[in-house]
């Protein structure tokens, strides 16, 4: 029986790109981005100049942009076609297709994972944070990934060092490698990973920690903060109630230090991936195979630390839950 040889017609697809990535790298020269931990502004002048009457001026940075465009990505794309796609499997046979498959397949392994968890009885309560946070954190370091999203924006005059620009038509200008003192212009891209910026890890780590403590107080009640303040054994036994309430005092260390945590975790890593592309992309020049190699490896860390942020909301949610000390030899 003769064989049938298999053309690797894939290694030729990848050598075309590579050659393409070659010749367009060599007409139009990469740019370096402008590493910058705060986000840029997209508008010189504050929308107000004291938000919330006594936080300050309020700019428009590019990260606001992504965080609505993340939103309508979440409610659009993922929300309303999974649920018209597993409303139309119930009307039929009731198998869910496309998106809703998916999204069903999804949710289902995070909620066993809640419920093995954090047993059956608070697995309801913990899963919508958990999903919450996981989904969202995942699209919003996926979404970053996407061409043209960090190199497409306004041109703001550089002060100093800056770049020189080539028009391409109407209000359109490209940014060249050709590098000037004076008078030149860096970009503010119209969008930028959430991610990245500490205002949204920030505010994700108090979502998480507050939450952590709402759960805690809905399964103990008050006695939740006996962790934290022990004073049972105080005269009864005055040296191990002393041990007791310093454990309490390192115990409210330890929570808010889940805050800093959970801050800096993940935007180290997706920031670092940030700076490694642009330095990879930076030496190699015009060889674009490793930079996308470096996005795939983007890509993989953006969907870790997603789960890690997910992961360990509902891992701390879980273990507020349960008794401690005396409360649980008590239940026992």
């Amino acid at each position: 029986m003769e064989t049938q040889k298999r053309t690797p017609w894939r290694r030729w697809i990848v050598l075309v790109l590579m050659i393409a990535g070659f010749i367009l790298g060599g007409i139009y020269v990469p740019v370096q981005p402008e590493i910058t931990v705060a986000a840029e502004k997209l508008i010189e002048e504050p929308l107000t100049e004291n938000f919330l009457g006594f936080a300050g001026p309020f700019y428009l940075v590019n990260t606001l942009p992504t965080l609505f465009v993340t939103v309508f990505f979440i409610l659009l794309p993922l929300a309303w076609f999974a649920g018209r796609s597993i409303k139309k499997s119930a009307q039929t046979d009731l198998v869910p297709r496309g998106v809703g498959n998916v999204m069903e397949a999804i949710l289902e392994m995070l909620y066993n994972m809640t419920e093995g968890s954090a047993g059956t009885k608070w697995a309801k309560a913990i899963f919508p944070w958990f999903a919450t946070i996981m989904i969202y954190v995942l699209v919003a370091n996926l979404l970053k990934l996407i061409p043209g999203f960090e190199s497409i924006g306004v041109l703001h005059h550089a002060h100093g060092e800056g770049h020189e620009i080539t028009g391409l038509g109407g209000a359109w200008s490209l940014l060249t490698a050709t590098k000037v003192e004076e008078g030149g212009y860096i970009l503010a891209p119209f969008f930028r990973g959430i991610s990245v910026d500490l205002n949204f890890t920030l505010s994700l780590a108090l979502i998480s920690f507050f939450s952590i403590q709402v759960m805690g107080v809905r399964a103990q009640g008050l006695g939740y903060f006996s962790k934290f303040f022990n004073t049972k054994r105080m005269f009864k036994v005055p040296f191990f109630g002393a041990m007791d309430f310093l454990v309490g005092l390192l115990e409210i260390i330890s929570e808010f230090a889940k805050i800093l945590s959970f801050t800096f975790r993940l935007f180290g890593n997706m920031f670092a991936g940030v700076v490694l592309v642009a330095v990879v992309a930076s030496l190699l020049g015009k060889i674009s195979i490793l930079p996308s190699m470096i996005m795939m490896f983007e890509l993989f860390v953006g969907v870790i630390q997603a789960f890690v942020f997910g992961m360990l909301t509902m891992v701390f949610m879980a273990m507020a839950t349960q008794g401690h000390g005396d409360e649980e030899h008590a239940e026992h």
